[in-house]
């Protein structure tokens, strides 16, 4: 996340909104072990302090690039009972994050400490998955505990996406919604 605070529609806003467009235009033809930080400022018509002076280094402002562009944009599907609303949820989740676009957003959210790039987005999930146990309240179902839901359904998603060691297809994600379910919630 930037380091100060940013006036909404101010200079600080508009430069903040140049800088990732360019950081984004150049992810889309370059590798991002190519671009530098005088190459971002170069493009965006900031000078290279700018940058540092703001994100401190490039791994920074990758992680405040990804954390943007991971800002949910709505809630999740309402499918009318919380065990298909987990899966589609979950399915969505890892369909997205394991794309190479979603693992390289991944990859730079981990990867910046000093931002707390990673917990704004462990954040979303959490907002997804209360806003799904919201609904199970309303509806009058079996509510889960949202922490037990990260650590046995959305841990084990990131963990095979930025290890790259299993593919994540929709079955894989079914199984460890119904396993939640199964020992979380009817216990």
């Amino acid at each position: 996340m930037a380091r100060e605070m940013l006036r909404q529609g101010g200079r600080s806003a508009r430069i903040q909104a140049e800088v990732h467009r360019t950081v984004q235009d150049l992810l889309k033809t370059m590798d991002r072990s190519e671009i530098t930080v005088p190459m971002i400022a170069e493009r965006a018509g900031v000078t290279p302090s700018t940058i540092y002076r703001r994100w401190g280094d490039l791994s920074e402002l990758l992680a405040d690039v990804a954390v943007a562009r991971m800002r949910p944009i709505a809630d999740p599907d309402d499918t009318g009972a919380l065990a298909s609303d987990m899966e589609a949820f979950v399915v969505q989740y890892a369909e997205e994050m394991s794309s190479r676009v979603g693992r390289a957003m991944l990859v730079d959210v981990v990867g910046s400490v000093q931002s707390g790039a990673a917990a704004q987005c462990c954040q979303y999930t959490y907002h997804h998955l209360e806003t799904l146990r919201e609904r199970a309240v309303a509806r009058g179902e079996t509510p889960f505990d949202v922490e037990e839901a990260i650590d046995r359904v959305m841990a084990p998603i990131v963990y095979h996406i930025l290890f790259g060691d299993r593919e994540l297809s929709p079955d894989y994600c079914r199984t460890l919604v119904r396993g939640f379910f199964a020992v979380s919630v009817y216990e």
